[in-house]
């Protein structure tokens, strides 16, 4: 029997580039659920050092917000500093991606209102598929956090969560990683969560 083909809806490691918008030390603290966010975040970068998934991170002004937030060991691999909100000032990432064939792009972060959802439109309009995982995403309130959302879904983003995707990237429970997803998944919330 053969195996249909997947769908090129789906994620893969070949095909995805995680990015990590301006998670720094002086925003996170005043972001709805940060702490929540923030470990959503770090498993993404766990199970994206797992299979071999491309990453890089912004930070906005870091002289004045700080540098990007402990994730522990698992630090997005390249960072690039910016003055605008969108991350199209960091170009150089998506182009290399780009050349790579990674034209999805998986994005977590802060502010969703602002840096992120400039970031999407821009990247949208470049021809990029962009996937949002809406529990590593956050902003100061409630309302610009759901607005943005949902203008991003309707301009061609796709909302997804952290266990969504770190299964969508393994695929299957014959990949040699995915033990190491599955500890990720069973891994317990931050207790002020």
């Amino acid at each position: 029997m053969v195996t249909p083909p997947r769908s090129s809806e789906l994620m893969t490691p070949v095909d995805t580039g995680l990015l990590v918008v301006d998670l720094q030390e002086k925003l996170v603290p005043v972001i709805t659920d940060h702490t929540t966010i923030t470990w959503n975040v770090s498993r993404l970068l766990r199970a994206a050092d797992a299979l071999d998934v491309t990453t890089a991170a912004t930070e906005q002004y870091p002289q004045g917000l700080g540098s990007t937030v402990d994730l522990g060991e698992y630090q997005p691999k390249d960072v690039v500093e910016k003055i605008m909100f969108s991350c199209r000032e960091a170009d150089d990432i998506f182009r290399d991606w780009a050349e790579a064939s990674i034209r999805k792009i998986l994005i977590c972060g802060i502010e969703t209102h602002v840096c992120i959802q400039q970031t999407v439109l821009d990247l949208l309009s470049e021809g990029f598929r962009v996937y949002l995982a809406v529990d590593a995403i956050g902003a100061r309130h409630s309302l610009d956090h759901q607005t943005a959302l949902r203008r991003m879904e309707s301009s061609g983003a796709v909302l997804t969560t952290t266990e969504a995707v770190m299964f969508e990237w393994c695929e299957s429970a014959a990949n040699p990683e995915f033990k190491t997803i599955s500890q990720l998944v069973r891994e317990a919330p931050p207790t002020d969560a």
